[in-house]
């Protein structure tokens, strides 16, 4: 729920005097600490000819917050240069840059991109130390916690967490390698990152360094002379990364990583039209996991009576958002994992991808061995009232959706 800064903000801002040489910090002060308040995973300063618009991404979804004068916006986005130590005089070029001690226990990074009006930033905020630490604090399905945590004892073999951009995959990996670190066993935790997200105890942590000449797939090559038993590499984009990654999965290195796809069955089917050899996939993969965030349907929803605002879903009954003050009209507060896990073994599966079979057969025989897709977790989480159907169609789209069984 949005606390009292956000829903005051545009007052706020309004007030500041835009003749007081302060004005840029105070209001880079205001709408940090309103992203901060009430939970936002992005804030947006995006310049147009009428100001700089201020957006922030709630619960997955960009919503107009404010606007600061265009005469200003410039020195707004210079202040946060400043914060995220920033070139200030380079307007031309993108950059990217973090802000440290920014208050509370979020931290946060700026990344800034010149546009026809002027720069454009955004600014990433990451959970604080506090929030979703471990598996069990990401709201996971029991049978896919239960399941993770038995790939996590593996001393051999990929975990790939897959889904589309803010979805949470990095959280995922994070999650995993803090239960690694706590774990009976000490065991060599390394891991490459493009950027590093969040510092985490007990993981020696690295970074790309391109101007360097160390890119995921050559850095992944070095970090396998440093007596590594878990290896996460932040993301697998191209062939080259992909290749090195598996490659070290079946040399005795757990590997996580995460992997830009829309389902499991179709993450694998991605790897071998990167031209992964079948058997480094089957041989080389445990598990896939494919995950979405859902908005969360907030108290005030009401029981839906017409089947037409089903959207087509297979669900015997479902709610819809209402808006009250406590979700600022929206409907919604919070979100939810929907999680589907494709384990790959000496199964009817592991010989599909031998054969190279398509997504679609690929998911179809997952399901028939016991996966619950992401379609099947969606159903569900509408019936019991956590989400709505038009939610599930923003997130999963326009898909066929079908029961258990069915």
């Amino acid at each position: 729920m949005a606390g009292m800064l956000f829903d005051r903000l545009p007052q706020r801002v309004a007030a500041l005097a835009p003749a007081d040489p302060q004005y840029a910090s105070q209001a880079v002060d205001l709408v940090l600490a309103a992203g901060r308040e009430c939970g936002a995973s992005d804030l947006h300063l995006l310049p147009s000819v009428e100001g700089l618009d201020v957006r922030m991404r709630i619960d997955g979804v960009l919503q107009p917050v404010t606007r600061l004068p265009a005469l200003l916006a410039a020195n707004v986005v210079a202040r946060l240069k400043v914060l995220a130590e920033l070139l200030t005089y380079r307007t031309d070029v993108p950059q990217e840059g973090r802000i440290r001690g920014g208050g509370g226990d979020v931290e946060m990074r700026v990344s800034t991109f010149p546009t026809l009006h002027g720069e454009k930033a955004v600014v990433r905020f990451f959970g604080g130390a506090g929030q979703y630490r471990y598996l069990a604090d990401l709201g996971l399905p029991d049978d896919v916690r239960r399941a993770f945590q038995r790939l996590l004892a593996e001393t051999g073999g990929a975990i790939l967490v897959t889904g589309p951009a803010g979805s949470g995959k990095t959280t995922t990996v994070y999650a995993c390698l803090r239960e690694l670190a706590l774990g009976p066993t000490p065991r060599s935790l390394v891991s490459l990152e493009d950027p590093i997200e969040v510092p985490l105890d007990g993981v020696a942590q690295s970074q790309v360094n391109p101007a360097a000449g160390i890119d995921l797939a050559v850095g992944l090559r070095f970090l396998m002379r440093q007596d590594p038993e878990v290896i996460l590499v932040g993301e697998i984009r191209d062939r080259a990364t992909a290749e090195a990654a598996l490659q070290a999965s079946l040399t005795g290195h757990l590997l996580l990583s995460t992997f830009h796809a829309g389902s499991a069955a179709e993450a694998v089917g991605r790897l071998a039209d990167m031209g992964i050899e079948p058997y480094v996939l089957r041989s080389g993969l445990l598990a896939v996991i494919h995950q979405r965030l859902a908005r969360r349907l907030c108290g005030c929803a009401r029981l839906g009576d017409d089947p037409a605002a089903a959207l087509g879903l297979p669900v015997r009954r479902f709610h819809l958002p209402k808006g009250c003050t406590a979700c600022r009209g929206t409907g919604y507060h919070g979100r939810l994992l929907l999680v589907e896990m494709l384990i790959v073994g000496q199964t009817e599966l592991g010989r599909a991808i031998l054969g190279r079979s398509d997504a679609g057969r690929l998911e179809r025989l997952a399901a028939a061995a016991g996966m619950i897709t992401r379609w099947q977790r969606a159903c569900h989480a509408i019936e019991s009232g956590a989400t709505s159907p038009a939610e599930v169609r923003r997130v999963l789209g326009l898909g066929e959706a079908t029961r258990d069984g069915e």
